[in-house]
């Protein structure tokens, strides 16, 4: 779980004017940069962000743990943000094949190469989140909401069941698929390539598969990064990884991808939010029979 979201329910205990502003402050930026990342709209994120706020702030004063305020703010704006959403223009309508996912042999070739001659390391770090997010906002929809929530908001996979109502194993399936599709996306993007969903029939790659080998790792190689293999399965992973260079070449691909989706912010417009955090630190001030300090009580 995000740290801002634990400060703001820390902040809102306070009950003073100060601390509450900042807390709507935190929750301000976790709402609008949560439904950027999922719509991509930022007139969608003003609105979602105003609205769930607007709504929550009888919560607010009820909920004192953290991990009930995250899963409460994420479900609530998931639903507003799913909504009204605009799809993207190039959103596929259907998923892909873990086959279609893996890299063909080209693909390996270049993952094979020296990283310092990657295009991508020539990148500036902003334009590397400005492409990114349209990698992000090109996977289906359904695996797009499991990674941001769990990679980008950093919430545990049982918040996440519980947020979208699915079972934790269906979240897990749905985090790997979602990691090697962006990851396959982002790559496509730099090669100014077509997406796996624009691609039909006899026009896919028809590339060598993979040794069997290989092919089990890759279906399971974000439960090999995120430590949920029994300890015999990783000993044999690894051992296969060590004597396979292009599955490191892969999982070092796929790991900077993963690192990347942690590290992704969208701040929200400082030109929009200070006014709307005063109106929300008033309304709160006063659903709780607090005192409203002048310069909350001249906005309007």
């Amino acid at each position: 779980m995000r740290p801002e979201l634990i400060q703001a329910a820390q902040l809102l205990q306070r009950n003073t004017p100060e601390a509450i502003e900042e807390a709507i402050g935190l929750l301000q930026n976790t709402v609008y940069s949560f439904s950027m990342k999922v719509c991509g709209h930022p007139e969608d994120a003003e609105d979602t962000m105003q609205e769930v706020l607007y709504r929550s702030l009888g919560h607010l004063a009820k909920i004192q743990d953290p991990q009930a305020l995250a899963v409460w703010l994420y479900t609530v704006t998931r639903n507003r943000c799913w909504r009204m959403r605009r799809r993207p223009s190039r959103s596929p309508a259907r998923n892909v094949s873990l086959d279609e996912l893996m890299p063909d042999d080209a693909e390996l070739g270049r993952l094979l190469q020296d990283a310092a001659e990657s295009p991508e390391h020539s990148l500036l770090h902003a334009e590397q989140h400005q492409l990114l997010h349209r990698a992000v906002l090109q996977i289906p929809p359904a695996l797009r909401m499991v990674l941001v929530l769990h990679d980008m908001e950093e919430l545990s996979t049982e918040q996440v069941a519980q947020i979208l109502d699915l079972q934790p194993g269906t979240v897990r399936v749905r985090l790997h698929r979602a990691r090697l599709a962006v990851r396959k996306q982002m790559s496509l993007i730099l090669d100014g390539a077509p997406s796996p969903s624009e691609v039909h029939g006899s026009e896919k790659s028809t590339g060598h598969k993979r040794p069997e080998a290989c092919r089990d790792l890759f279906a399971n190689l974000s439960e090999y990064l995120d430590g949920r293999v029994e300890p015999r399965t990783c000993d044999e992973m690894r051992a296969h990884i060590e004597s396979c260079p292009s599955c490191v070449a892969f999982l070092r691909d796929l790991r900077a991808a993963i690192d990347r989706c942690r590290s992704m912010q969208v701040p929200c417009d400082p030109a929009i939010a200070p006014r709307l955090r005063s109106i929300l630190t008033r309304e709160y001030l006063r659903m709780l029979g607090l005192p409203v300090p002048e310069k909350y009580a001249a906005t309007v």
